[in-house]
């Protein structure tokens, strides 16, 4: 959530970075400074007329005492008009409050100076490509015939029991998918990250406090007895772990990483983009979170880049880093890094993580403060990426290390996934 202050300060600034995200409803900025003013109106009145109200029951004392008891009875009777003033401005000025935070909560946060102007993916920037692409030969197989073959995944089961985009693992293919959510966990605990297994549903305020709500509330699976979210990733509960909460300098970075299954309606998505593991309901992920010093958050968000990189390269996939455009970026981050590999079999590019900055928007919905060198107190930062998300990765390490009969596994996973995949 942006801070009213930064509104007021530079609305034209706060209007043409929201126009990098192509937001419509720039008039938005104009209505909360209003409402702010407004409230802030009301609440000078309520707090003079109690003053007037403290001063005159101090002053009713004094007449009662020197016995002008009429004086000190006209003065009751007017004490008693402006305590029943009081009520009609306190209702007014709480709705003025609740109608400035929901409208507040309707704007985006705004982009980095860096981050590229643009309307969709076509606009993102091809900012690094690594690992080389695997030449497959004429018959290779996309990865839903490979795991048909090989009887590593039942699309068809998963369906009957739940409904597309519900997949059963069986087999190697779910000793795959242990064997990569251990490593990747691993490989992030050895760079300092602490392992979280957190809730996999959460409360409405957890939900807000990341900005699902009310952005992505249609996205989200809703349990409606107990008035639950299921998670679209572990970001959400690892980061509500510091809702509330103030924070000393010394306590920074805080590193989280955690593993999950994640719950996305993907409402309208159908066609061949979709088929297989290229987009899920329920999938598997492994998230990094930091909660940094506001001041240090860009350079730690290079560094959780290359960290995203260095996995990568590690199990050998080709592999490209995107800058993505004002259009294409996620509602609350202020600048977000994807990671495509390259599917060889599918001949195309598919994401498997973003990285990004929220810099104070969440922690402002949070309420996540510490106290800087000064004593003064600060919103932090925050930041996550996935590291990493397993369907797609698991369709190009099927894809693209698949021979004849075989599908071999990349150097790290040995310690991981004894063998071979084999007929």
């Amino acid at each position: 959530m942006l801070q009213v202050s930064v509104l007021k300060q530079k609305p034209d600034w706060v209007k043409e970075r929201l126009a990098v995200k192509n937001f419509k409803q720039l008039e938005l900025v104009d209505e909360i400074i209003a409402l702010d003013d407004e409230r802030k109106k009301l609440q000078s009145e309520f707090d003079a007329l109690q003053s007037k109200i403290n001063a005159s029951s101090k002053d009713i004392g004094k007449l009662m005492a020197a016995k002008n008891i009429n004086e000190a009875n006209g003065l009751k009777a007017s004490v008693a008009e402006w305590k029943a003033s009081l009520e009609p401005i306190k209702q007014q000025s709480a709705e003025v409050e609740k109608k400035l935070n929901d409208t507040l909560v309707l704007l985006p946060n705004l982009p980095s100076e860096s981050v590229p102007k643009g309307f969709s993916a076509d606009d993102n920037l091809n900012i690094k490509e690594g690992g080389a692409k695997p030449e497959l030969a004429a018959d290779a197989l996309p990865h839903w015939e490979l795991a048909k073959k090989y009887k590593l995944i039942d699309f068809e089961l998963g369906t009957k029991i739940t409904g597309s985009g519900f997949p059963i693992y069986t087999g190697n293919g779910a000793r795959l998918q242990r064997a990569l959510i251990q490593y990747f966990l691993d490989y992030n605990g050895e760079a300092g990250y602490k392992e979280i297994i957190p809730p996999f549903m959460v409360n409405a305020d957890s939900a807000f406090a990341t900005g699902q709500l009310p952005d992505k509330e249609g996205q989200m699976y809703f349990v409606t007895e107990d008035q639950f979210y299921l998670i679209p990733t572990s970001e959400v509960p690892v980061t509500n772990m510091y809702r509330d909460v103030i924070l000393k300098q010394d306590e920074l970075p805080i590193k989280m990483t955690a593993y999950s299954p994640c719950f996305r309606r993907e409402a309208g998505s159908y066609g061949k983009d979709v088929r297989g593991l290229n987009r899920l309901h329920q999938f598997e992920k492994v998230e990094i979170v930091q909660i940094v010093q506001a001041e240090k958050s860009y350079e730690v968000l290079d560094e959780m880049v290359a960290h995203v990189e260095g996995l990568l390269q590690s199990l050998q996939l080709p592999y490209r880093i995107l800058r993505l455009c004002g259009g294409d970026m996620g509602f609350a981050s202020a600048l977000t890094y994807d990671f495509e590999v390259f599917s060889a079999a599918q001949k195309r590019w598919l994401e498997v993580s973003s990285v990004s900055n929220f810099e104070s928007y969440q922690t402002n919905r949070l309420k996540c403060r510490y106290k800087n060198a000064e004593g003064k107190m600060q919103l932090a930062h925050t930041l996550n990426g996935s590291s990493l998300a397993l369907p797609r990765i698991l369709a190009c390490i099927l894809e693209n290390n698949q021979t004849e009969n075989s599908i071999k596994m990349p150097a790290p996973l040995k310690d991981y996934f004894k063998g071979e995949i084999n007929q």
